[in-house]
């Protein structure tokens, strides 16, 4: 399965005094790029948290390539560039829906977390569907690098 991108339009208050996306909200469209791919994969968060399981971020980076402004659109491509059965590690890749100039990169890291024992724990363990579809795509994505 591959993942669709997550289409996002830009609003006005992300926006700076020069009238440019403040730097901040691209990480806050990670975030909302990984909730849209998690019900892509038919397993969204709230049913992650309702088996007592989250994802707490360890590390997130950004690097910002060119400008997005109000009114423009934006796709924001997901990956799966390290996977583990205790961690994972997303990819983002901002483009522009119009011109396809890249607007940022980055990625976010996490763990899995037992909210109830209140410590890390293996997701292919505690979520073994959730870690076979992760494991699937990451696979996946690797297979296509290599052709």
């Amino acid at each position: 399965m591959s993942l669709k991108p997550y289409f996002r339009k830009v609003h006005y208050y992300e926006t700076d005094q020069m009238g440019i996306v403040h730097h901040s909200n691209y990480i806050r469209w990670f975030e909302e790029a990984r909730a849209d791919f998690m019900e892509q994969l038919a397993f969204p968060y709230t049913k992650v948290i309702a088996a007592g399981v989250d994802f707490p971020l360890l590390g997130a980076s950004c690097e910002y390539k060119s400008m997005a402004r109000f009114g423009e659109s934006v796709l924001i491509f997901s990956s799966f560039p390290e996977l583990t059965e205790t961690r994972i590690t997303v990819g983002y890749r901002i483009l522009d829906a119009a011109s396809g100039d890249l607007r940022a990169a980055g990625q976010t890291r996490h763990c899995y977390y037992d909210n109830g024992r209140k410590r890390p724990v293996s997701l292919k363990k505690v979520l073994p569907e959730l870690y076979e579809l992760f494991y699937a795509e990451h696979h996946e994505e690797q297979a296509g690098m290599k052709s």
